[in-house]
């Protein structure tokens, strides 16, 4: 099975990526992953200034995937345009990268755009618009608010013609609406999902396992509400779906495909094993040939009324 595919003007390797958070600015995993064996990788989120993130401990375990409250710690945007996209300019040469940008305010998408576009390093931008550990933003993240979706993905879009990659939340009552208003915005492509909120709580004292209380849950018990939002999203718009959520391998790709999701990223599966995402392009090549099919794009279910073989803006 053939698994290149031709999006946003360049050429993907494969559909499988690193999620957002997952792989740092790639060369956190480079001593143990060939990065470029793979489509490529989401960076951790960069926001204006830097982070040092919520209090400890950050991470915890459950049956189901795992609970995390980063807090998107990062060096900020001068430490990564200084220290962090020279690297990967010279190391990274057939993975595409997404930079991943955030913020507590919407000026600060807009400073981030303005502050990396004439870098090199990178594709485009993931802007992640559902973080659910933010602990300096008050209210809901941007993504539950299509008004606060249409003003950053707008003017994004006025400040840069790379790629511009919508993330958007697992827990949107109308995440096929807000598709729509990314799209309307500006957006060229859409991740689905982040993590979904939860909690969990230590049974002999009630007391929260994370230090911030609550987190984001990943992992296969997120896989669901991911393949939900997927194929939801596919049925309102014709943007390039990228599908996260409990990818642990090769099966797992295939569903979100006939989700709709052109790409699929892993996240969780990476910390039981960093190089997961290496043997799910290897378990897709022989999963496919095991089933006769071309080309990966031929799992990938479309809009009604589109097409999915070269992808330069259609998924």
């Amino acid at each position: 099975m053939k698994l290149e595919i031709s999006l946003f003007g360049t050429e993907f390797q494969n559909p499988v990526l690193l999620a957002a958070g997952t792989c740092g600015f790639g060369m956190e995993l480079s001593e143990v992953l060939d990065l470029e064996t793979l489509g490529g990788f989401v960076t951790k989120s960069v926001t204006v200034e830097p982070r040092a993130g919520n209090p400890a401990p950050r991470v915890t375990e459950f049956q189901g995937g795992m609970l995390n409250s980063i807090g998107l710690a990062n060096p900020g945007l001068e430490a990564t345009r200084r220290d962090k996209l020279p690297w990967i300019r010279d190391n990274v040469k057939r993975a595409r990268v997404l930079l991943s940008i955030a913020g507590h305010r919407v000026e600060e998408f807009f400073q981030l755009v303005e502050g990396f576009d004439g870098e090199e390093g990178f594709l485009g931008f993931e802007v992640n618009l559902s973080c659910p550990n933010d602990t300096r933003r008050a209210g809901s993240t941007f993504a539950l608010d299509p008004d606060a979706v249409a003003r950053i993905i707008e003017g994004c879009r006025a400040r840069t013609q790379r790629p511009l990659v919508a993330k958007l939340a697992p827990n949107d009552p109308d995440v096929g609406g807000t598709a729509r208003v990314a799209e309307s915005a500006g957006a060229d492509a859409l991740t689905l999902v982040n993590t979904l909120p939860g909690i969990l709580l230590g049974p002999a004292d009630g007391i929260p396992e994370l230090g911030a209380g609550t987190g984001g849950m990943s992992g296969p018990a997120l896989r669901p509400s991911g393949l939900l939002a997927v194929k939801t999203a596919r049925a309102a718009t014709s943007l390039p779906l990228i599908g996260v959520g409990g990818v642990l391998g090769a099966r797992d790709a295939v569903s979100y495909a006939r989700a709709g999701a052109v790409l699929v990223a892993l996240g969780t599966a990476s910390f039981a094993d960093p190089r997961a995402a290496t043997r799910t392009v290897e378990g897709l090549v022989r999963w496919g040939r095991g089933r006769g099919v071309a080309h990966w794009t031929d799992l990938v279910t479309p809009r009604a009324g589109t097409a999915v073989h070269d992808t330069g803006g259609e998924s």
